[in-house]
């Protein structure tokens, strides 16, 4: 393994200019709270506000770095046949991309396949640092550790999590090619922004090479009580990388209320409240940001002719039924699908509810189709759809409609207009986007929403009929009531629920991250020892 350099720089600063001079106060030569305190980061200031402009130094550092898994284009081949690159509509990107451009900043991320390393880019403004993965690494580390270790262990044990040597080094190592990138990149005293639980060693490599640095780190999928955590055998090292950042956040509170006292328990660490106090003097906080949508740009397209028009479309190829269920979900074991259907199918066969009258679309978006788990979970499905349509379904009229695809940001609001009742009922999900999606689509104040309690979204949408997606007679009551509910009963709810996700959209979202960022991080003054090993 490669052991990880402490960064340095000639004649001072990155690219030969002087170094900042730090203001005293602070462990360890670092300056404390208040001397350290910086303006948040911003939203792309207008021109006339006269900001003097963040000057890049030699093509190679910037005053923001976003690490993520993945890059936010996809690789795609232009009608010449060279290949180009795409960003495809909404996602993290949306709240990102405006405090990147203000705050001249890159995004470090693996634009899929096994390309040899390419040089950095621009896409649609932004600047963008591609990292290169063999076979080997994306076997081992993603759909190795990342997707059979680590996944299934955060989202409650739904399928069973293996533990492989070999996957762990390559986490290790794909971890430490992350972190030295960003510590080429960045800027003296920049702020480093690292995205989800692929690369949880990244904020304690980063420290050690770039000790100047402002680290946050955010988990977008659960983070799992102690008694599921603790099965893993690399359990401590996932903790002290993650107490590289100096602010580490969660999609909910009790995320990271897990993560503090797994610190706690685990390594040692004196901690209060949602504090952690380090031996070096640092503190590092725990906190939740729950993640939301565009909502201003989804209730836009949803408005727009073409996919009121498309909504109208789709209700009519359905053979307008007077309701029509949605599921949208990614092809996972964690989301549900299984047994959503199945209780829908059970209403058809109590006769609670008619193929003349209602219909069920199932969107499944494919996933990791290479892994035998996720072949497997696709034929069982396909297998219980083919029955229930053998079984309730006439001609031209089948009680699920199955799609096993994805589709643009236009089509599915298409759908999410066209739909009375959407279905959300995942086993476990951090925050579950589309249950949001759905709500900022419904402007007219229409719609049901059934939502499981064990997705992050359920915190926040309380209005919606919540159920638990292990108990079929309760989905199966929920169905059944968000059917019969009436207008008024409809309305009450959706209202309070588009309330909640305009006011609190993904903008809203990263800029109390950023905020927060800006303001944590500073020295403590209390008598901590260093914790001894497991």
């Amino acid at each position: 393994m490669v052991p990880l350099r402490r960064w340095s720089s000639p004649a001072g600063g990155p690219g030969g200019r002087p170094r900042r001079e730090a203001p005293a106060g602070g462990p360890d030569g670092r300056p404390g709270r208040e001397a350290r305190h910086r303006e948040p980061l911003r939203e792309r200031p207008h021109p006339d506000e006269g900001l003097a402009p963040i000057t890049r130094v030699g093509g190679v550092s910037y005053d923001l770095v976003i690490v993520a898994n993945r890059l936010p284009v996809d690789r795609v081949e232009l009608a010449d046949g060279t290949k180009g690159w795409r960003t495809p509509p909404g996602g993290l990107v949306t709240a990102i991309e405006p405090v990147m451009r203000a705050n001249h900043g890159v995004w470090i991320g693996w634009p899929g396949g096994t390309d040899p390393e390419l040089e950095p880019f621009e896409s649609d403004g932004m600047e963008l640092a591609p990292m290169s993965m063999s076979a080997q690494d994306i076997e081992e580390f993603y759909e190795g550790f990342s997707n059979g270790t680590l996944w299934p262990l955060y989202h409650d044990l739904v399928a069973k999590p293996e533990f492989h040597r070999e996957w762990w080094d390559s986490y290790v190592r794909v971890n430490e090619r992350f972190a030295e990138k960003a510590a080429s990149l960045a800027a003296e005293g920049a702020t480093v922004w690292v995205h989800d639980y692929q690369l949880q060693l990244v904020p304690q490599m980063l420290r050690t090479l770039r000790p100047d640095l402002r680290i946050g780190f955010y988990l977008h999928i659960p983070f799992p009580p102690a008694e599921l955590f603790q099965q893993l055998p690399w359990r401590r090292q996932i903790l002290e990388g993650l107490l590289g950042a100096d602010l580490v956040g969660f999609q909910l509170p009790g995320a990271a209320q897990n993560f503090v006292r797994l610190v706690r328990q685990r390594v040692g660490h004196k901690t209060h409240r949602d504090l952690v106090y380090l031996p070096d003097g640092r503190t590092v906080r725990a906190a939740p940001f729950p993640i939301s949508i565009d909502a201003a740009g989804f209730e836009e397209m949803a408005r727009s002719d073409a996919v009121r028009f498309r909504s109208a479309e789709i209700r009519e190829a359905l053979g307008r039924p007077r309701k029509v269920f949605l599921g949208v979900d990614r092809l996972d074991y964690t989301k549900g699908i299984y047994a959503r259907l199945r209780a829908f199918a059970e209403l058809m066969g109590e006769g609670h509810i008619d193929v003349e009258d209602a219909v069920f679309i199932q969107v499944a978006v494919p996933s990791r189709e290479q892994v035998e788990q996720y072949r497997i979970l696709r034929d069982e499905i396909e297998r219980l759809i083919g029955r229930i349509n053998g079984d309730h379904g006439r001609i031209g009229r089948p009680a699920v409609h199955y799609l096993h695809s994805s589709y643009p940001r236009e089509e599915m609001a298409a759908m999410y207009r066209a739909a009375d009742v959407m279905v959300v009922t995942p086993y476990r999900d951090g925050m579950n986007l589309v249950a949001k999606e759905y709500v900022a689509c419904r402007y007219e104040d229409d719609g049901a929403l059934v939502l499981s309690e064990f997705a992050g979204a359920a915190d926040e949408l309380r209005q919606a009929w919540l159920v638990n997606p292990y108990d079929i007679n309760g989905m199966k009551s929920a169905l059944l009531e968000a059917y019969q509910a009436d207008d008024k009963e409809v309305t009450r709810r959706m209202k309070a629920m588009r309330k909640q996700v305009t006011q609190h959209d993904v903008k809203a979202w990263a800029a109390s991250f950023m905020t927060e960022l800006s303001d944590v991080g500073g020295g403590h003054a209390k008598d901590v020892r260093a914790p001894g090993g497991e």
